[in-house]
């Protein structure tokens, strides 16, 4: 599946729990890398609500967390076509179901100059 959404500045809250030993141990495990302690936030049209809710309800890629967090479920994705990394579904959320969490090794909007408002594609 290939979608484009618009990059959006998120709370702030991904660097902390990205930080935590547990989810940076398994994403390295699971994924060959320890993602950058924060996620490039993008929304997506609601017409895609359909697939994204019956691919992360199918998802079995599952990070269990230690007491006090809540899972993630994640699947592999590229952005843009050229930065390999992750869709990250935390089971404790507070964003919309469009709001997609991307993570990869880098800091993304330095390393690709990205601002609120571009559109980026995603492909998982």
């Amino acid at each position: 599946m290939k979608i484009e959404g618009e990059v959006i500045t998120g709370l702030g809250k991904a660097a902390y729990f990205l930080s935590q030993e547990f989810y940076t141990r398994e994403f390295k495990k699971n994924l060959g890398f320890i993602p950058f302690p924060g996620t490039l936030n993008v929304v997506v049209s609601e017409e895609y609500l359909d697939e994204i809710n019956e691919i992360k309800n199918s998802c079995e890629n599952l990070i269990k967390p230690d007491e006090g967090f809540g899972a993630v479920k994640y699947i592999e994705a590229t952005l843009n076509g050229e930065v390999d990394g992750a869709i990250v579904f935390p089971a404790k959320t507070t964003h919309e179901e469009n709001y997609l969490e991307f993570i990869a090794e880098n800091k993304l909007r330095d390393e690709l100059g990205l601002e609120d408002g571009d559109i980026v594609s995603l492909k998982f």
